[in-house]
């Protein structure tokens, strides 16, 4: 199949035009690749049940129990069927009060997200880290790139809140901390999001994270202000300024793109709802780690009691409840 006339002129089109079609062939070949599965499978049943052989039973039983998962994960990728769903996912973490506490229940997330990522065969680049005055993070912004990205994070939207026996307590106290997570679409480069040279104020300094000698010695980091919205965002993680710059931008983009998506849902009176998710408060999901141990998500019901898997990066649960009750909605 060869392409249009003037196809590839547009470099960014083209490149969308690609990623769309790496997407529904990814598509393609998860349908043609469960249907061989379960083929096999039934040979494997059949010729377990004639030869009366045991342990080929016990490796259909095994093949049977991955399958029902395979198949459960691809039912799950079918609830994803925004736009926004299909795009890379742009997650920023705040600490909310609580000073050390705070600051590393939010590293505590990071780590728990980028395993997440991991687990999804997302790649993950870290765009801004403030880390915490004695431990942890202040805020950290970072973006996970992969087929589906925004749709599988977008459940992590809202405030978190882990209640445990503080490790930076003499007395052994029991302390409770919030963070507030952020997950946005990236923007996509096919829509125009028109961004003023005059209505940015640019302020370049010095990386305060890790990076080495180099990065702490220039004034590699940037921090733009869109003086029309009010919307602040900041880059350290590279030592070059201008890739700083670039990459504060495809943030502020992202950002503006929400907001007109935001006004557009307010016409739709979905806004109010969407605001609340995000508002301290109305933390979306418990963290117990003591007296007890469980994970109660306050939106779906679901709960878990294997904290530390969740906190591992085991979120499959949570986004299946999330995205179930989201179709039950519709």
């Amino acid at each position: 199949m060869t392409a249009q006339p003037g196809f590839w002129d547009d470099a960014a089109q083209a490149a969308a035009v690609l990623k769309e079609r790496g997407a529904l062939v990814q598509s393609l070949e998860d349908f043609q690749r469960r249907v061989k599965e379960v083929e096999d499978l039934e040979i494997l049943l059949d010729l377990a049940v004639e030869e009366g052989d045991e342990p080929v039973l016990k490796e259909a039983v095994a093949e049977l129990a991955q399958l029902e998962k395979n198949f459960r994960d691809w039912e799950l990728r079918l609830l994803l069927d925004t736009e926004e769903d299909q795009k890379n996912a742009i997650i920023t973490i705040h600490a909310g009060a609580g000073g050390t506490e705070a600051q590393d229940w939010t590293e505590i997330l990071l780590r728990m997200f980028l395993r997440y990522a991991e687990r999804k065969g997302f790649k993950t680049e870290t765009i801004d880290l403030l880390p915490g005055d004695e431990a942890g993070v202040k805020n950290v912004t970072f973006t996970a790139s992969g087929p589906y990205a925004y749709g599988y994070f977008k459940s992590e939207t809202g405030i978190h809140r882990l209640v445990r026996i503080s490790p930076f307590d003499a007395s052994g106290r029991r302390h409770t901390s919030f963070a507030a997570v952020q997950v946005l679409p990236e923007a996509d480069d096919r829509i125009e999001v028109e961004i003023n040279e005059k209505d940015l104020r640019v302020d370049t300094f010095r990386a305060s994270g890790p990076g080495g000698q180099h990065v702490n010695k220039t004034s590699s980091a940037v921090r733009l202000t869109h003086l029309p919205s009010g919307i602040v965002v900041s880059s350290q993680s590279e030592r070059s300024q201008h890739r700083n710059r670039e990459l504060a931008m495809k943030v502020l983009r992202a950002r503006l793109y929400d907001l007109e998506r935001r006004k557009r849902e307010e016409k739709k009176q979905e806004l109010q709802e969407t605001q609340k998710e995000i508002a301290w408060g109305s933390q979306i999901r418990s963290y117990v780690l003591q007296p007890y141990r469980l994970i109660k998500d306050h939106r779906t019901k679901h709960e878990e009691g294997n904290v530390d898997a969740a906190l591992d990066g085991d979120l499959d649960a949570f986004v299946e409840a999330y995205l179930l009750a989201g179709e039950e909605k519709k």
